[in-house]
């Protein structure tokens, strides 16, 4: 007999089928047990008479006939709840042991450091699974909408080099080249502007970006994931316009019960955000109680540079009293090119933020395409010779003809999060570090073996 998913029980009335799954709970009624079984697709009443004994959580094949439940019997609460399973055959195929957590309701009130040590387990809490399982339709409408609008999607490498881009790079040796070390990359930032130069004109990804930036709730450790966008031969307006459309169509498709405040959204500048509402990331929702409000809004107009110490930004090495806003990449608003010479911190940066509730969700610009523009912002910055050096490649590339290019980068966990209402970014995640840095569920990271040590000519000095 072929396995029946338990959502196609609803059609098989009458017929014998054999389900596999996990049993989510069992009520005992002295000769007849009743189960409840769980796969993927749904939960479905079995009934059996003298059953062997078994553990809730257990993975079990049932083999019966499919029949309707008494009207008055009928569970509203399921889906299948007009049917039933009579069991005639039952196998244990794994038996589960006690579990460690409960995975019944929300967890909130389960230790954290628990949840992430049995991830497996709490993923199988009907909300953390609801999590993921909307997380696969975001993004499987992100790749469709922008395949059809004739965007490319293209990997770009995860071993990569350091450069001096902000937050702490994850540094990983390179046993082919000792003493060399590759970065994990905080962003695909340089290469889709590459990208641009070989003429691909619209790129996106769904890309992993490594940062080592303390974890808070709506930024998780080590790493997560954006969906990278950039354009070619685009003004600020084009890409403002075409990420408004992609997430207005997607939250009318997979959050259909969400309502978008205002649109178009609200385009506010720096600086009215931080005199009017104090904060360059507003809330702007009507009704701040209403849970399926979303207020989109894009804040513009930043600063180019900011005018502060930013000493780790430069490794420890700054010079300057001028530090990008954005990053370096951001382009100069066109009629403030010439006050870089004049008054840098006048210069208007063609940036762009989106928010969302109150909380950044993404945020982008129009790219430097002019090389003589960009070893000017490097000089303000401060940036050495040998900081300049680290990014020659882009110069180079610069020679050979660069369209006018730029894009966004949201970030899909911290979206997820806002939209869904929850307290952490760790919510929308599979598998999210702890605040200690660690992958719990895997004990990483761990120490390596003299011998991977020996290989790479790397010695530990201590912890």
């Amino acid at each position: 007999m072929q396995r029946t998913l338990i959502s196609e029980t609803l059609k098989k009335t009458g017929e014998k089928v054999e389900l596999f799954g996990w049993i989510d709970s069992i009520r005992d009624h002295g000769k007849i047990t009743f189960i409840d079984l769980r796969d993927a697709t749904g939960i479905v009443q079995c009934v059996g008479e003298n059953l062997d004994k078994v553990s809730s959580e257990s993975v079990v094949s049932i083999s019966g006939l499919v029949v309707e439940r008494p009207e008055k019997l009928a569970n509203p609460n399921l889906e299948t709840g007009k049917f039933e399973i009579k069991i005639e055959k039952m196998e244990v195929i794994s038996k589960a042991a006690e579990l460690p957590i409960p995975i019944g309701g929300d967890g909130a009130d389960i230790d954290e450091g628990l949840r992430l040590k049995y991830r497996y387990l709490d993923l199988r809490r009907p909300r953390m699974a609801k999590n993921l399982r909307l997380r696969s339709k975001v993004t499987t409408f992100i790749r469709n909408w922008l395949t059809q609008k004739d965007f490319v999607e293209i990997e770009t490498p995860i071993l990569t080099k350091t450069t001096p881009e902000g937050a702490r790079d994850f540094i990983v040796p390179s046993r082919l080249q000792p003493g060399n070390f590759y970065a994990l990359p905080q962003s695909p930032q340089q290469y889709k502007q590459l990208l641009m130069v070989a003429g691909f004109e619209k790129y996106f990804q769904i890309a992993r970006c490594f940062r080592d930036e303390d974890p808070r709730a709506d930024r998780a450790y080590g790493e997560f994931s954006q969906l990278d966008l950039e354009m070619s031969f685009v003004e600020q307006e084009d890409i403002l316009k075409l990420t408004e459309q992609l997430f207005s169509d997607l939250i009318a498709e997979v959050f259909p019960q969400k309502k978008i405040s205002s649109s178009p959204w609200p385009r506010i500048s720096h600086k009215e955000a931080k005199e009017k509402y104090g904060s360059d990331r507003p809330d702007l929702r009507k009704d701040k109680n209403d849970k399926d409000e979303l207020a989109f809004a894009w804040i513009v107009d930043f600063p180019l540079f900011t005018e502060q110490s930013k000493e780790d930004f430069y490794h420890g090495s700054g010079t300057s009293r001028w530090a990008p806003s954005h990053h370096m990449f951001t382009a100069p608003h066109p009629e403030d090119v010439a006050l870089l010479d004049k008054d840098p911190g006048k210069v208007r940066g063609l940036q762009h933020d989106l928010v969302l509730n109150g909380f950044e969700v993404g945020g982008g610009s129009v790219r430097i395409h002019d090389a003589e523009v960009q070893k000017k912002v490097f000089d303000l910055i401060g940036f050495s010779e040998k900081q300049k050096e680290e990014f020659a490649h882009m110069l180079t590339a610069f020679k050979y003809g660069v369209p006018p290019h730029g894009g966004i980068a949201p970030g899909l966990d911290r979206f997820l999060m806002v939209v869904l209402g929850e307290p952490s970014v760790r919510e929308t995640i599979a598998y999210p570090m702890t605040a200690g840095g660690a992958t719990a569920v895997m004990d990483a990271p761990s120490e390596a073996t003299p011998d991977q040590l020996k290989e790479l000519g790397i010695t530990v000095r201590g912890k």
